[in-house]
């Protein structure tokens, strides 16, 4: 399998991108790399760079998203780490021959022109898995 190159980043799910904006921005000094909207995971995000690492909030646009899912059953907080790979599909094929249980057989559209796919957590400890390939 290939090995991941490093964190892309942390998702934390929030009620409120402005409110949640306010401590990264304001309180830890990050700088914001805007917000942007993926109609289709009915979604909005805001990244905070901290090194090499982003800081993504997602903050759900209705109520049958995922996120808002997400938040009424658990409360805002940790979401999901992604990590970065080079080739996604050589990623999601070499985890579903090592018995990985996918969310995504295929590459998805994320947010930042990204393609996304996340792994199950029951396969991967009790976390949201998710892995990103950035575009060339």
């Amino acid at each position: 399998m290939q090995v991941p190159s490093q964190i892309d980043h942390i998702g934390i799910a929030v009620r409120s991108l402005e409110e949640a904006s306010r401590f990264y921005r304001d309180v830890l000094g990050l700088d914001c790399g805007g917000s942007e909207e993926i109609p289709d995971q009915k979604v909005r995000v805001v990244f905070f760079q901290l090194g090499e690492v982003r800081i993504e909030l997602l903050e759900p646009t209705a109520d049958d998203s995922p996120i808002a899912r997400f938040l009424d059953k658990r409360g805002p907080g940790l979401h999901h780490i992604a990590y970065r790979v080079d080739d996604l599909p050589a990623t999601l094929a070499a985890l579903k021959s090592a018995g990985v249980r996918l969310i995504d057989e295929a590459p998805r559209d994320g947010a930042h022109g990204m393609k996304i796919a996340f792994a199950h957590p029951q396969s991967t400890n009790g976390v949201l898995t998710e892995f990103c390939q950035h575009a060339r």
